[in-house]
């Protein structure tokens, strides 16, 4: 049995990296990837193997009036389509199994009635989308956030001063207090004039958290479930706040640096079509969800950079299947880590 779901995984990695290598090579006359492109086809094979599987999991535990019938497996993919946006994305740099690179998220077409790959970007993944088709790229980067029982003070550009900037002092490292906000500092060496502050306060932050964010990450209270249902208590959950405050702060500071027109590839577009697609396909999902559709196409977990939360299936009500990464309402209409 061992050997004949190992073969069958070979079978399945092989049939991907063999659509992967058809679009590299399309065109070019080239037969052989580097190494490096092998590298990363195969990881990409591996995350989303990980995401079908968990997707299939969460689908058979529905009830049957809310399931599916096509099965969240590799036969039901849109290998095709999926291939080319595989090499866009490793032709852009993005590694699935780089921390906060790019997350693949499964869902289902109902034009094709297979199942499409959505990537969500992590904000490392914005980092390195912004520092290569970055129109004026700064040369460093600040980001922080500011604590109750810190020093802050925003210099801002008038008459009398030329460079924006800012004094921040950090009195007690080891008590800083409540996050009371942050900032990001974008700066040019070379021309201080162009530096530029951006300050959140709390409600900034706040603001920008999603609709569906998971208290795992965020904190706050969640239901307490016992033998799949729910028993009306809530406890308390601390999360990881501050990472995802500062998260939220950190692709705000990338999304701000404008692209250049005249950098923009094929695999830059295709970026963006996949961003289209998903977005027009978790609209629909919010459509079907007010008309108190039976079927929800897209069935995956909320997603977080480097991280993922897994609720039990019999705690996913309809509202808690909508994908919201973290962050500034744009790209998916969720921005505002989740990263």
């Amino acid at each position: 049995m061992t050997k004949q779901v190992a073969k069958q995984e070979e079978s399945l990695s092989l049939r991907f990296t063999n659509a992967v290598i058809q679009e590299f090579t399309s065109g070019t006359g080239e037969v052989a990837l580097t190494d490096f492109q092998k590298r990363l086809a195969q990881n990409y094979f591996m995350a989303i193997d990980v995401a079908l599987r968990g997707a299939e999991e969460r689908r058979q535990k529905q009830s049957e009036n809310r399931r599916d019938n096509v099965p969240v497996t590799w036969a039901n993919v849109n290998m095709q389509a999926l291939a080319q946006d595989v090499v866009s994305l490793a032709r852009i740099g993005l590694d699935p199994m780089m921390d906060n690179h790019v997350s693949p998220v499964p869902y289902k077409n109902n034009r094709t009635g297979k199942y499409d790959i959505g990537f969500i970007e992590g904000y490392r993944g914005l980092e390195l989308k912004a520092t290569k088709y970055g129109l004026d790229v700064p040369d460093q980067v600040v980001v922080e956030l500011v604590y109750s029982n810190d020093v802050f003070k925003p210099i801002k550009k008038d008459r009398n001063n030329t460079v924006e900037t800012y004094e921040f002092e950090v009195t007690d490292p080891f008590n800083r207090g409540n996050v009371i906000g942050g900032f990001y500092y974008h700066m040019y060496l070379d021309i201080p004039e162009k530096n530029k502050l951006v300050v959140f306060n709390l409600k900034d932050i706040l603001k920008r958290k999603p609709r569906y964010a998971s208290v795992e990450f965020w904190g706050g209270e969640k239901d307490v479930w016992e033998n799949g249902k729910r028993t009306g208590k809530k406890e308390q959950v601390d999360g990881w706040f501050e990472e995802m405050a500062r998260k939220t702060v950190y692709r705000a500071a990338y999304r701000d640096i404008t692209i250049d027109s005249q950098k923009i590839d094929d695999d830059y577009l295709r970026l963006k079509q996949i961003e289209s697609d998903y977005a027009e396909a978790k609209a629909q999902q919010e459509v079907d969800l007010n008309a108190n559709s039976e079927v929800l196409d897209i069935e995956v977990d909320y997603v977080e950079d480097a991280e993922f939360t897994e609720s039990s299936p019999e705690e996913i009500e309809p509202e808690e299947t909508m994908v919201e990464h973290e962050q500034e309402q744009e790209t998916f209409n969720l921005e505002g880590p989740g990263f």
